[in-house]
């Protein structure tokens, strides 16, 4: 029968710090393997990469590194109380109090659901200064398991739940009868753990202290507890203390809306209360989005006003956030699968793939196939087995990848006006690549479409044509709006651009090489798949066909530019985490291999977010890279590949230096211009919370 979570065995108390923070999880993963409860650098392993992925400290002074993993074999919690606080990501300061959860593999989540009582525990002032007035292990054990196991009080658990009940009743009762009001909040975060739930124990302590009747639904990793329909029946106003989109919204249309970031739930609760309780009575409060339908009790939305909405510029960069978050897989499954075809069956699958996937198979493989090259009809290097794999690895990554930009764009709408948007939006983003448009297209139709949509749901139709706003005439009006406009004004003139930019790129190949190399890769990562980046891949590929030292060095110049965006943005995220989300820094993992695989797409997720500071650094690297292969005359036979094509190029110690220079001066750039703007935005801040 497995033991209690904690025991004295598990506790330190002032221990000398060993150094960072990555030494410190060292320490927790010695003090758990110790009790024989886990494997010490299976443990170690699992709580770096969570750490990795999320940064465990949390305001009050204390960190919770957690992990689920083979290594454990049985349940533990962890306790070190520094000498010294360490730095664990949070921006409050460092954390001297440091609870480590080790769970098994397949135990349904049960760390996320200790974490989550413990992060509710550990908003309560009292129960940090308890933990630190603590002299002996036993005491801190004591402590923490009476959190998360409360012991039963059986001579009176059926009259204490009665009266819980009927107590409950009562204070609903009073609330109503004597006209205070009824609050219902929402709280979550990006990774749906800590910051969720002390949000709402932040709310519910705040609430309770002012004696105001208050629901909270958490909607994090543990999944969500809807409210009842009593519960939203009965509500006067709705709180939402989010980081991210929320599920639901629609549930609550006509109320008074109070939306603030989630960390100002946990450390202004009780003046998000206060603000709820005003806007109960206040006629011009921002309320919920009617959707088109007829609000609660009869009241619209349209009391509210443009200034009592949150800024524009906030909510198009939450659709934009909303897109990329969405695109990430096709990212990194699509990219991921071309590097691997290139890996198996060459770089020269790139011209016969769809032909191989299609009409060959297992039962059936391709001997060596023909293609039109720069020297004219050659034969794949790689037949059978390996060229058929290969082939339908890139088919596939090829398809995936054709979704970036219809998804980016579908899923932006989406992050403005709900699901009407979706439809136009991903039409749209078909249509900004069938016109050339590409990433840049994308976000335009997007956020077109969105807005559109948007406007749609503010309208109140007749009943009898309500029903059938958002899944017909919404996403057909909007459908044609956003593609006419690109069909018929934006089209041609992007045709226009790609056409001058092919020709002045022809006519100053014989002029100034390295030049030439500095306007390649500023092109090449200017917009990052869309129509700058494609007419200089093309004017690349199409001078294959001449055979010439010339064309092959711009096709050089071409692949090692477009390899910089995904590799710096790598590069930044592990040089300065703090800059970066988790989720941006899980996709500055996957940018090593899409950046090695001349992936140029890796780095959208990142420019999507931040354009102004990502795009013109990126620049500035590819334009380093480009004139370094040019001066170093590095030419490349293969039209993509990137490192997995490295014995199509020569001298590879050229192409190799060129990228590197290029990288570190597209990370540099990027860092600093982040770091400057991560201070301006945290002044910004502190002058908003002192107002």
């Amino acid at each position: 029968m497995p033991g209690p979570l904690m025991t004295p065995e598990l506790v330190r108390l002032e221990v000398a710090p060993p150094g960072d923070k990555q030494a410190v999880i060292g320490l927790m993963a010695d003090l758990i393997s110790a009790t024989g409860r886990a494997e010490r650098d299976g443990l170690e392993a699992g709580l770096l990469k969570r750490e990795e992925s999320f940064a465990t400290g949390m305001p009050g002074g204390f960190a919770i590194p957690h992990c689920r993993t083979d290594a454990v074999h049985e349940a533990a919690l962890g306790f070190l109380r520094l000498a010294e606080p360490v730095d664990f990501g949070s921006a409050d300061g460092p954390a001297d109090l440091i609870i480590g959860i080790a769970a098994p593999a397949g135990t349904d989540d049960q760390h996320l659901k200790l974490l989550a009582q413990l992060s509710r525990a550990l908003i309560r002032p009292e129960f940090l200064a308890d933990l630190r007035a603590a002299k002996e292990p036993h005491e801190v054990s004591d402590l923490v398991m009476g959190v998360i196991e409360p012991a039963p009080d059986t001579a009176h658990d059926d009259t204490a739940q009665g009266d819980a009940a009927q107590g409950a009743d009562e204070a609903q009762a009073g609330a109503t009868a004597s006209g205070q009001p009824v609050l219902l909040a929402i709280t979550s975060c990006p990774t749906g753990i800590a910051h969720t739930y002390m949000a709402a124990e932040s709310l519910e302590n705040a609430a309770k202290d002012k004696g105001v009747e208050l629901h909270v639904e958490t909607q994090g990793s543990g999944g969500i507890t809807p409210f009842t329909e009593e519960q939203i029946a009965a509500a006067s106003a709705l709180i939402v203390a989010a980081d991210v989109n929320i599920s639901g919204r629609e549930r609550f249309a006509g109320l008074p809306l109070v939306e603030h970031p989630v960390k100002r739930a946990i450390s202004h609760g009780s003046e998000m209360i206060d603000e709820a309780v005003a806007a109960t009575t206040d006629p011009s409060a921002r309320r919920v989005p009617t959707s088109g339908s007829a609000a609660k009790n009869g009241e619209s939305s349209s009391s509210s006003s443009a200034a009592n909405q949150q800024s524009w510029p906030r909510r198009i960069q939450g659709a934009v956030m909303t897109g990329v978050s969405y695109m990430i897989p096709f990212v990194a499954a699509g990219g991921l699968l071309m590097a691997l075809g290139f890996l198996v069956a060459g770089f020269d699958v790139a011209f016969v793939a769809q032909d191989v996937a299609t009409s060959f198979s297992l039962t059936s493989l391709p001997d060596h196939q023909t293609y039109e090259s720069a020297t004219g009809a050659v034969q794949t290097e790689r037949a059978g087995l390996a060229l058929y794999l290969g082939a339908v690895f890139f088919t596939l990554g090829d398809l995936g990848m054709g979704f970036l930009v219809a998804a980016l764009s579908g899923y932006i709408a989406f992050g403005l006006a709900g699901r009407p948007g979706i439809a136009p939006g991903f039409i749209g983003g078909a249509v900004s690549v069938a016109v050339g448009a590409g990433f840049l297209g994308g976000l335009i139709t997007g956020l077109l479409a969105g807005l559109i949509a948007l406007w749609f749901t503010t309208l109140t139709p007749p009943r009898w044509l309500a029903g059938l706003m958002p899944v017909v005439i919404i996403p057909l009006v909007t459908t044609f709006v956003v593609g006419g406009l690109m069909l018929l004004f934006l089209g041609r003139p992007l045709a226009t651009l790609m056409t001058a930019l092919q020709d002045g790129l022809t006519s100053m190949s014989g002029s100034s090489a390295i030049l030439l190399g500095v306007i390649i890769g500023l092109m090449m990562c200017f917009d990052l798949g869309g129509p700058v980046n494609k007419a200089a891949y093309l004017f690349a590929t199409a001078g294959l066909s001449q055979g010439t030292e010339a064309s092959f060095q711009i096709m050089a110049a071409v692949m090692a530019a477009g390899m910089v965006p995904p590799l710096a943005m790598a590069l930044s995220t592990v040089v300065r985490r703090k800059l970066y989300s988790p989720v941006e820094r899980e996709n500055g993992t996957t940018a090593w291999l899409l950046g090695a695989a001349f992936i140029s797409e890796g780095a959208i997720p990142f420019a999507a977010a931040d354009p102004l500071r990502v795009i013109p650094s990126t620049m500035a690297g590819g334009a380093v890279t480009g004139a370094l292969i040019m001066a170093f005359s590095v030419g490349s036979q293969a039209p993509h590949g990137g490192v997995f094509v490295v014995f199509a190029i020569s001298p590879v110690w050229g192409f190799l230096l060129a990228i590197l220079a290029g990288t570190l001066v597209a990370a540099a750039a990027v860092t600093v211009l982040k770091e400057l703007g991560r201070r301006k935005t945290a002044a910004t801040e502190a002058a908003e919370v002192a107002a």
